[in-house]
Parts: structure tokens; sequence; C-alpha cells
């Protein structure tokens, strides 16, 4: 038996992906850029084992069965690889030998929080990892297939996925921009607002918004391309205004786009809507831009903040959307942030914006991070083959 456990970050757009020229290679209609996120506080971790004694490929995703050979996704990935390991020939066993998946997300999936880009990114690097694969602009095609911001989770830092103009998706891969130590002091805020299951997918959503909104075409021809030109000028000179701008900018233009879908795909709700006045009004009082919200195909904020800024900002939203589990480590999760003075600049950025209690489930706060790791065997998520637990 050969094994191999990795774990792969989520990562969030600043300028988005939404909308796909090519359902089955899942090849979008426009370029997009993202952050990956550091993946002490969101992965996913995967376990993969191939034997010569297992009768069929399985796969359990947090604890539970997923079909698999009935899923063209999975079974894209697989094959992919597959098909990189012949032409690599540096494979320890057989191909032809069935593989047993257990992956696990350490937050909510299928919420708007990108955990099918980090579970598919997790499952190819880990396949390559196992059949001693290199990671390149190839395996990034393949993470594509299974969910296409996944081809971003392969790097870390601030990644760029490339269009392309091939029909068989060749030239559709993800490269890096930069490294996390390029901008190290990035980091993010994400207030949960609702972690359960959104009521319209994201592939469904694009689907829509392709055939019925007028807006996503001329987005796609006429405004990413500058965008993301700008973009990576910000970023290379590490200029947080330009960044913030853009950032904000996006996040509405892909908002509009799900209204301007008929009918439309609401993601957004009136606590998502709170959150991004609060910001612009929090903002106005710094006399910056401190704070930029993106919010991808669901209700929670991702807010993008300087290291140094992340307490003034932190004491600002605990103003402004008070909880009562507030001191809470299951309130508060991931990077402590150090308790700072409240002084009547915060409490001017609240005080218009204070919200009924407990209107945020949880916040996370976390920054840039590297890309995909490999971890030790006794990190495994299988044992013999199958599942530590379920």
């Amino acid at each position: 038996m050969f094994s191999a456990t990795c774990v792969a970050p989520v990562n969030m757009a600043l300028v988005k992906y939404w909308g796909k020229r090519n359902e089955e290679l899942i090849l979008p209609i426009n370029d997009s850029v993202s952050m990956t996120l550091d993946a002490n506080e969101m992965c996913a971790k995967t376990t993969i084992s191939a034997s010569e004694s297992f009768k069929q490929n399985r796969m359990w995703l947090n604890g539970d069965v997923v079909p698999f050979e009935e899923n063209a996704r999975l079974m894209r990935c697989l094959e992919g690889v597959h098909r990189l390991a012949l032409a690599n020939g540096a494979h320890k066993f057989p191909l032809s030998w069935k593989v047993h998946i257990a992956s696990y997300n350490n937050f909510p999936t299928a919420a708007g929080l990108a955990s099918s880009a980090a579970g598919y990114a997790c499952l190819v690097y880990t396949l390559a990892r196992l059949y001693d694969l290199p990671l390149n602009e190839e395996l990034t095609t393949i993470a594509r297939q299974g969910s296409g911001s996944a081809c971003r989770s392969l790097y870390g830092g601030f990644v760029h996925w490339q269009r392309g103009s091939a029909s068989d998706g060749s030239d559709s891969i993800a490269v890096q921009l930069a490294p996390a130590e390029h901008w190290p002091n990035m980091h993010m805020l994400i207030l949960v607002v609702n972690d359960a299951r959104k009521k319209t997918g994201s592939t469904k959503g694009m689907q829509l918004g392709v055939k019925t909104s007028s807006l996503i075409q001329h987005r796609a021809k006429e405004l990413v391309p500058q965008r993301v030109k700008d973009l990576m000028a910000a970023i290379d000179a590490r200029d947080f205004d330009t960044f913030a701008e853009i950032t904000m900018k996006e996040s509405n233009q892909l908002h509009a786009i799900c209204l301007d879908t008929y009918p439309p795909c609401v993601y957004m709700n009136d606590v998502s809507h709170a959150i991004a006045n609060f910001v612009h009004d929090y903002n106005e009082t710094m006399g910056a831009l401190q704070a930029a919200y993106t919010f991808d195909a669901g209700p929670n904020a991702c807010l993008y903040v300087l290291a140094e800024n992340v307490p003034r900002l932190l004491a600002a939203i605990q103003l402004a959307f008070p909880n009562d589990s507030s001191q809470s480590v299951e309130y508060l999760k991931g990077i402590p942030v150090p308790p700072v003075e409240v002084k009547n600049g915060l409490r001017d950025a609240a005080t218009g914006h204070v919200n009924a209690k407990n209107m945020l489930k949880y916040i996370i706060h976390t920054k840039i991070g590297a890309g995909p790791q490999q971890l030790s065997e006794e990190k495994s998520l299988l044992i013999d083959g199958y599942p530590l637990t379920k």
C-alpha cells in the first residue's frame, strides 16, 4: 500500500471568476486573480492510499461516502493525473491499482467560502504526491477540471488564473504572481453570517448568468482585462489603496451580475449589505482605505486588512455587530488579536452601524499563506485504506 496526506488552502478571488465558456472542461469567460489563505485556519486535508487489494475506487468526504465512478469531476482529476504519471514514468506502483480517498474540510462546505477550491486542489496535489509528480502548470489544468478556482489553490500568495484561448483548455492555467512573503502583513477577517449550504450553487448560478445576464459578457471583455493589469501592478507595489478599490468594485460587480441573472441569484443578505456599508464608513472615518470587502457566492464577508490595522478594525466590528459570544474562542477563531483601546474615531465609525446582537455567527482571523503541503504519515486520515471515523 502507498499513501500520501496533504493539506490545501482556501483562496479568495479579488478579480472574480464567474461564468464558463466550456462547462465540461471548466474554461472561464475571463481571467481571475486571487489570494491564497493560510492553511492553519482554513484548509482541506486529504489522504489517498493505493493498493493492489482495493477492489474499487472509494471516497469519504467529512466522514460520509461519496459516489466515485459516477462523479465526472473526480474521475477527470484521477484520469488527468494518471496521464501525467504515465508520461512522467516515475510512479512506484501500477496505475491500475484502485485508490481510497478520505478528505475533510475544517470549515463549512458549500457556504460560499471556497470549499470546493480547497477540496479539489487538495485532491489533485495529493494524487500528484502519491504518483511522484511535480507541481507545474499542467497540474493546474487538471485541478481546474474538478473545480475551476481549485487551480488557484495550488499556489500560495497571489495567483493569476489565465483564461486562455485554446479550445482544449491547455492554456487555461494558474500561475503565481507573488509568494506570500511578498506582502506578509496582508491579513483577512472573515465574518461568517451564515455557514449553511447556499440555496443556489455556484455552478448553477454561473450557468444562469452566462445564459441570461446582459452585463456578464461586457464585464468579461471590456472591464476585467484592465482590472487584472491594475490589480497586478497594485500587488507588485503593495499599494493597498488601489488593491482595496479594485477588490470592492469587483465584489460589487459580481453581485450586480447575479441580480441581473434571470431569475436573479441572491447571495448577499441584509447583514452582508450592512457589513459593506460599515466598511465604507469605517474607511471614511479613518481617512484612508484600511479595509476592503469581498463576497463570493454567499453572504459571508471577507475583509482584507493589513496586520497593523487588524486590532482597530476588529474593535469597530465588535461595536457595530455586538455578539454575546464575543470573548469566546468559538466566536473569534484563528490568529489571536491583541485588544485595542476604543477611542472616539472607532466609536464614530461604528455608531451609525450598530446592529442587533448576534448577527454574526463567528469571525475567523487569517492571513496570506503558502500553497499545499504534504504531511507526515502519522497525519493520515486512513488506516489500512479506511477512514479513522465512520
